[in-house]
């Protein structure tokens, strides 16, 4: 149901020219008997009541003045809360028409002052609820008349005969964006922020969850147009932290403004979360429960007159989660082949609690405040056989490993926002601090021979404490000049510590080590927008940031990083047609740059599995990209096609730079390559009979890439295209029940070093909403045709050869649950909300520490 918009003077109007016609005498005029025209004022009012009823600062009473009082509170009938903005008409019983009239405050309180002698009866009204009388009022020279509680019920009606199905628009596209409603999708229903993410055009989701927009995983994602570091760590595993339930829309901006950080060389996401447009309260209990995972989350609003507050917790316990590979890579300089087996169990635990309260302090500003603690708990144990085969002679060893991988978020955030003098003149104050602590742990008991007959050699573990810490202080300004220009502008400043503290022991003798590594960036933009009669729209602008670093290493010392200036232009056009705008055609440019985060910096030594090593460098400096983008989008009736066309050139790139030394891959990072991306997306959607939607879209791309290393051991390079595609279809059928599902297909992708296989998911979900609408309960299924499929890597370098065979075992069944407490009343919305939140997107993330080929 789609809920109308209307300021508080334009509502209480409405509502009293509905009670003045309810008043009127039959016959519809007021001329003479029969109305119609032929009297002394035809079908006009009489030149007295041409003004129509009194309200208080905007029309003039026709009430005869005096000094009687009426008092009164209006309040819902069943959660006795006070109706805001209800209209009060105070009607003359002799000629039963309205004289004066007023409007109820915040806590539902009403007064009629300087009213005459005489006997009236009083008319109450409020969109949504049925309209009440209060007769024989008769006010007295310096009378008080109290009338009390006044209670409205609500004016649902219920339509047993007539019944109307219909699909909200499951993709919008807007100036700048795309915009995916994943409240409409049920299907995602008990998972998590990943799930959702595979349903959304341009983007790619691997099985680690790991996000690609057009082949890229340089991307940023923000929660609310916020940040927080956990996202700097890993965005796969923050995305597994959100409840696909809690997610209302995802937002891509693939060409983003000046406004937004330079950081993000593919574009931005955006999720957005369910927030609270009521007064009064509710309280959401989920639930859901399945063979791979089961879910809990709760969610409470509460809002009363200009304070609102939400409470939320949600928690999610994967398990029966079987990791099994098998992996072998042979030498090219020497006659050495090592394969390794892998079995294991995976679990997981994500769980988040989030509070937040808004203030209204006046009808042009608000104070926003909420604090968020989230943690993601990875436990893995494995059992790992190696057989090293070296000039014919084999050499087996065996490996108990367990993993700990703990972390934990803290998100505090304070928001001011000002709407001044001019409609579009705004000015929003943001503060915000997040901190990441993470534990990062393995224990190998290690063993030679056979798994019929080991030799126990001892004990080989590696700890790992740090944390990634971030403030921010953010002002943004904007104003417009007459009816299509807009100037923004704004100022920026993070400061960031990160720290690790690396200790090894048993079998693993290496030097402990510690990583100190501040880093601050300073940042100004201007961004000037400006539209057209004939529908163009031109928005430029420029931002220049300022980064300077302090990093020193136990084992080095300083490391003298040198501080670095970036100036990332950006423009965008776009031409609308068509008297309902059904078409809309775009063209951008911009320049965007990716600072390497946390995974790629750590010194960390990671050799869980001693065959496949890892390290990061704290010597990255960060890429550079220019991006071209044309696109169209076509509305007609409910048909929706997206055509978009790309390139992207990315220099400086960071790369993984691995080699090999007595069958042992070292994987470290350096700023070695140059990527060429040219691709084209097609996206559409239609609805059909008005229950039926189908949407698909196909994304293909041409990639090549160089690393530019002189060293001829670890040059590489390679090109191809990779494709992939999506079909997602949905039926909404009456009586509340719902069916949707879908595909997700991607081809063999390019690497820099070799390939990966491609894959292939599916899902169907089915849903019925109770009667009263107040819950409902499904049934979800992910690639239920098969117990696990293979995902094949292939490695190719000039001095080894890896082949990878990771078996997922991802076919899952859930039952969902979900439920609403309390009542929600519609409130008129003020204008001033806009939304505004900081965003860090500016760190390069992923899955690097993961090496290939190496255990989970």
């Amino acid at each position: 149901m789609k809920l109308l918009r209307l300021t508080a003077p334009a509502l209480v109007a409405c509502a009293l020219l509905s009670i003045q016609s309810m008043a009127q005498r039959p016959g519809g005029g007021e001329g003479r008997p029969g109305g119609g025209g032929g009297g002394e004022w035809g079908g006009r009012q009489r030149p007295s009541q041409q003004q129509g009823p009194g309200i208080p600062g905007t029309l003039e009473s026709t009430a005869p003045k005096g000094n009687g009082k009426i008092l009164g509170v209006v309040v819902d009938s069943t959660t006795k809360s006070p109706v805001e903005f209800a209209a009060v008409a105070l009607v003359d019983v002799k000629t039963n028409s309205p004289i004066d009239g007023t409007t109820t405050d915040e806590k539902g309180k009403f007064s009629l002052t300087k009213v005459a002698e005489g006997e009236f009866k009083v008319l109450v009204s409020f969109i949504g609820y049925n309209s009440k009388e209060i007769a024989n009022v008769k006010v007295e020279r310096r009378s008080d008349i109290e009338l009390g509680t006044i209670q409205l019920g609500s004016n649902v009606v219920q339509l047993n005969e007539v019944q109307v199905v219909g699909m909200a628009q499951l993709v919008e596209e807007k100036v700048d964006r795309l915009v995916f409603n994943a409240e409409k999708d049920i299907s995602s229903r008990g998972g998590d922020a990943t799930d959702v993410m595979r349903k959304v055009p341009m983007l790619t989701v691997d099985l680690d969850g790991n996000v690609s927009l057009r082949g890229s995983q340089n991307v940023r994602v923000l929660i609310n147009n916020k940040p927080s570091t956990i996202i700097a760590t890993s965005v796969a595993e923050a995305l597994k932290q959100i409840p696909a339930d809690l997610i209302k829309s995802v937002e891509v901006i693939t060409s983003p403004s000046a406004r937004y950080d330079a950081e993000g060389t593919a574009g931005i996401i955006n999720i957005i979360t369910k927030r609270s447009k009521i007064q009064g309260g509710t309280l959401n209990v989920m639930s859901g429960f399945g063979n791979r995972g089961s879910n809990m989350g709760l969610r409470g609003n509460y809002r009363s007159g200009k304070l609102g507050m939400s409470l939320g917790g949600f928690g999610r316990w994967n398990y029966n989660i079987p990791a099994v590979s098998d992996n072998i890579q042979t030498s090219k300089s020497e006659d050495r082949i090592v394969r390794q087996t892998m079995e294991g169990k995976d679990k997981m635990l994500f769980g988040s609690i989030n509070f937040g309260a808004d203030y209204d302090l006046d009808e042009n500003s608000y104070l926003a405040a909420g604090v968020r603690y989230g943690a993601r708990n990875f436990w893995n144990t494995q059992g790992m056989n190696t057989a090293n085969i070296f000039n014919g002679v084999t050499t087996n060893n065996f490996r108990n490993v367990k993993t700990d991988d703990l972390s934990g978020t803290w998100d505090v955030n304070v928001d001011y926002f000002k709407s001044l003098r001019k409609p579009s003149e705004e000015l929003s104050l943001m503060a915000l601090f997040s901190r990441n602590n993470r534990t990062n742990d393995y224990e190998a008991s290690v063993y030679s021979g056979i798994t019929s007959d080991l030799t126990y050699l001892g004990l080989d573990f590696n700890k790992n404490r740090s944390h990634n810490q971030e403030s921010t202080l953010q002002a943004d300004y904007q104003t417009s000049f007459g009816k299509n220009q807009l100037l923004e502008v704004g100022g920026k400043g993070i400061f960031r510590q990160v720290f690790s503290d690396i200790r090894y022991g048993g079998l693993n003798e290496r030097t402990p080590d510690q990583l100190d590594y501040d880093q601050n960036v300073g940042a100004g933009y201007l961004s000037y927008t400006f539209s057209t009669k004939d529908k163009w729209s031109f928005k430029a602008g420029a931002r220049y940031e300022y980064t300077t670093i302090n990093a020193r290493q136990e084992e080095v010392g300083d490391l003298n990083l040198s501080s670095y200036g970036n100036l990332v232009p950006s423009l965008n056009i776009s031409k609308t047609f068509g008297k309902k705008q059904a078409q809309t055609i775009k063209a951008s440019y911009n320049r965007r740059l990716q600072r390497p985060g946390i995974q790629f910096l750590n010194p960390n030594v990671n050799s869980s599995n001693p065959q496949n090593i890892s390290i990061g460098n704290p010597n990255l400096e960060p890429e550079l990209t220019d991006q071209v983008e044309v696109g169209t989008g076509f509305f007609k009736n409910s048909l929706y096609i997206n055509v978009t066309g790309f390139a992207r050139f990315t220099n400086n790139s960071i790369e993984s730079i691995r080699s090999i030394e007595d069958g042992v891959i070292t994987t470290t990072y350096g700023n070695i390559g140059a990527k060429r991306n040219y691709g084209m997306n097609l996206y559409g959607s239609i609805t059909l009979f008005k229950m039926w939607e189908v949407s698909g879209g196909v994304d293909g791309y041409y990639a090549t890439l160089a690393n530019n290393s002189s060293d001829a051991t670890i040059a590489a390079n390679n090109s191809g295209f990779v494709f992939s595609g999506r079909l997602r279809t949905g039926l909404n059928f009456k009586n509340g029940w719902g069916l949707q599902g879908g595909g997700f297909m991607r081809g063999k992708e390019v690497q820099l070093q070799g390939t990966q296989m491609g894959f292939r998911m599916y899902d169907l979900g089915i849903k019925k909403d109770f009667k009263n609408k107040r819950g409902s309960i499904g049934l979800g299924m992910e690639n239920f045709f098969a117990p696990r499929f293979n995902m094949k890597t292939v490695m190719e370098t000039p001095t080894f050869t890896q082949i990878n065979n990771n078996f997922r075992y991802n076919r899952g069944f859930r039952l969902n649950f979900s439920y609403r407490l309390g009542k929600m009343e519609v409130v008129e919305q003020q204008k001033k909300r806009r939304g505004k939140s900081i965003s860090n997107d500016d760190q390069k993330s992923g899955s690097a520490g993961a090496a290939e080929g190496g255990g989970r």
